[in-house]
């Protein structure tokens, strides 16, 4: 059977300087799980006041442990939400749609 499925909501609590004051470290974590195969696609909300994180994982645990070690979460700069689910279905052409809309 699939691996569990999360969505991870971020919601900013300070201002969007403080954000981008550790943006650079924020996408050097978010590069950091995506080469380790649990980030699957992520970005800003829009309007900009939090972000999204499509990922996958053996448990639950294991996001909340991937969650701690983001900047954003060590600074107290946001709120995380985690959202579990299981992926039934999925576009054979994802990385297309993801591109062209």
């Amino acid at each position: 059977h699939a691996a569990p499925m999360f969505v991870i909501e971020l919601i900013y609590k300070v201002p969007l300087p403080d954000i981008d004051a550790h943006m650079s470290a924020h996408v050097a974590y978010l590069k950091k799980y995506y080469a380790a195969g649990n980030f699957l696609v992520s970005g800003r909300k829009i309007p900009r006041d939090g972000g999204i994180i499509l990922a996958v994982g053996k448990t639950r645990g294991q996001i909340e442990k991937i969650v701690a070690e983001d900047p954003f979460y060590r600074h107290h700069l946001a709120e995380f939400r985690i959202i579990e689910f299981r992926a039934s279905q999925r576009a054979s052409d994802i990385q297309h749609r993801i591109e062209n809309g």
